[in-house]
């Protein structure tokens, strides 16, 4: 009898208990796009008020000053703003195309090969990808100091050009995508090695390789430790050093929290443009890729 009553509530209990557990990650999803969005907002609205406007009004009310500011920062210092802009975009640009070619062919290597020693190799990645920059920077300052690099903008270029997390990227996506009756049906024909990974390898590796290139582009201009510690040139500055000098003088110049703030809002509209343009080519590349699978 027991039995009889409750079975009609069962059903319904399960799909309350199913509901409930489906809004949960939506809630956690919900709360942390908020963490994260907050003081990116935050950025948006301030760079709109004027510096006295700025540490006066409501946190979240929108200023009178963006067009006043827009102007103060793009003719400060003689248009130190672009020129540290030019900087960012030569160690973002040049650095994530050099580290994604590398790290396609590193990892084209290490999922294709059998050499001696690329066990080892591969565990010295997995390592890398375990020690924080703040660890190799000094010893990279010391070295590239040593020859006769440090100050310079190639002590910022060389040392992003290998990728760790770049490599073993390449070389999971290389695994998958890369057939390798292919490879062998290339070398039948007569094809040299280097001919093989120009014409068969990276095409068919471009999906990752765009994913690499945005991670590194993304990752170099948000970089602050490494240029910090490698230049002393304001002309060599990029955008994060430059706007944190900006900060440093702030305590003695408060307008100069509002040039700081507008250029980190300025900062931020390159990479969604970014994001928003290689997000169509890896879109249709990983589409082309699954309907030919």
């Amino acid at each position: 009898m027991t039995a009889t009553v409750s079975r009609p509530f069962a059903p319904v209990r399960r799909a309350s208990t199913q509901n409930r557990a489906r809004w949960v990650p939506t809630i956690i999803l919900v709360v942390g796009a908020i963490y994260a969005l907050i003081p990116v907002a935050w950025v948006f609205v301030a760079s709109s008020k004027a510096p006295g406007e700025l540490f006066s009004s409501f946190t979240f009310a929108p200023g009178t000053g963006l067009w006043d500011n827009l102007v103060a920062l793009f003719s400060y210092s003689d248009g130190a703003y672009l020129m540290w802009a030019g900087n960012s975009l030569l160690y973002a640009g040049v650095g994530g195309v050099l580290s994604t070619l590398v790290s396609a062919a590193a990892g084209y290597a290490l999922a294709k090969f059998d050499f001696v020693g690329g066990r080892i190799f591969f565990v010295a990645l997995l390592v890398g990808l375990l020690i924080p920059g703040i660890t190799l920077a000094v010893p990279q300052y010391l070295l590239l100091s040593d020859l006769h690099l440090a100050g310079t903008q190639l002590s910022v270029l060389l040392p992003s050009i290998i990728s760790p997390f770049g490599i073993y990227l390449c070389k999971v996506y290389a695994q998958g995508a890369i057939p390798g009756e292919m490879l062998e049906a290339a070398r039948i024909d007569g094809a040299s090695e280097f001919r093989i990974f120009r014409g068969v390898v990276l095409p068919l590796m471009f999906p990752g390789m765009v994913t690499v290139f945005l991670l590194q582009f993304v990752g170099i201009w948000n970089n602050f430790l490494l240029p910090y510690i490698m230049l002393s040139s304001t002309n060599t500055f990029p955008l994060t050093v430059g706007l944190n000098s900006l900060l440093d003088r702030g305590s003695g110049s408060p307008a100069l929290y509002s040039l700081a703030i507008i250029g980190a809002a300025v900062a931020i509209l390159p990479l969604i443009a970014l994001v928003l343009f290689l997000q169509r080519f890896w879109r249709l590349d990983l589409i082309a890729g699954g309907v030919k699978g």
